[in-house]
């Protein structure tokens, strides 16, 4: 079951006053878990970019993709999700136990509405295991030093770390870089490392209003480019195509407007690499 361990520092309860990047992402997938000012900053950063809704689901669209082939081709059966949000359909446990019941994941978010939620719409299947931990990525060691975490996939086999529209709540002085090398570190020889990561690179100008649009609400927002994603991966060897927007990453056939969606329709760079 979820765990309820609180760490030190963070919010227990929910200010529904502010917009928080997890409700606001809610929001565009058609959720129900966002109040108005978090509607209301989704909505000011659609009016910037229109086709937000699409990019966000292309966004989880790849999760799915990523997670069937950790499972199917990489036979990973570890999960470490960080950032996870608010539960929705298609989340990292339904896929990977859709494909093997026996998977474990591990959920981790710093949102207490993602820890009020954990209980109910995270029950993994009977034969697999399923987790949340309430930390801060900010602090990484207190992600890894978590009971849980041991508990859940302790062990020498190796884990997919997902870091899935995360990094760019992360300023340059908060090294992402050196807490991405920290979970590596951590995780036995064959992990695999998930990122994907929104970009100025396809439309400079209005990605700028999107940044604007979130810092103003308090929220820290950083663009990265293809070759500053890239750096994210260092220690891992890259799976093929690399890093590359994230509806041509392995896309799977399929209908829809994801499926057919020009290279830059989605602003996010996407890729795995492999720790050796």
């Amino acid at each position: 079951m979820p765990d309820g361990t609180v760490e030190p520092g963070l919010p227990t309860e929910i200010d529904v006053s502010v917009p928080h990047e997890a409700r606001v992402y809610d929001y565009w997938l058609g959720g129900r878990d966002n109040y108005p000012a978090d509607r209301a900053l989704g909505d000011t950063i659609a009016a910037h970019v229109p086709t937000i809704k699409t990019m966000a689901r292309a966004n989880r669209s790849f999760l799915g993709r990523a997670v069937r082939y950790l499972v199917a081709e990489a036979g990973i059966t570890r999960f470490l999700d960080i950032g996870t949000g608010i539960p929705t359909a298609g989340n990292t446990h339904e896929v990977a136990q859709a494909l093997d019941p026996a998977a474990r994941v591990v959920y981790v978010d710093k949102d207490p509405i993602v820890l009020a939620h954990a209980r109910a719409l995270m029950a993994g299947a009977p034969t697999g295991r399923t987790d949340f931990v309430y930390a801060d990525l900010h602090d990484p060691r207190s992600i890894l030093d978590h009971p849980t975490l041991a508990a859940t996939l302790g062990g020498t086999e190796p884990i997919a770390i997902m870091l899935v529209a995360i990094l760019m709540y992360f300023r340059d002085a908060d090294d992402p870089g050196g807490i991405v090398a920290t979970l590596l570190d951590a995780a036995p020889p064959g992990s695999h490392l998930v990122i994907t990561h929104p970009t100025a690179d396809f439309d400079a100008k209005a990605m700028a209003r999107v940044v604007a649009a979130a810092e103003s609400s308090g929220i820290p927002f950083v663009p990265r480019s293809r070759a500053g994603t890239t750096a994210l991966f260092a220690g891992t060897t890259l799976v093929e195509p690399g890093v590359v927007p994230v509806v041509t990453w392995r896309p799977e056939p399929a209908t829809g407007p994801v499926a057919t969606a020009e290279a830059d329709s989605a602003w996010y760079w996407a890729g795995i690499g492999r720790k050796d």
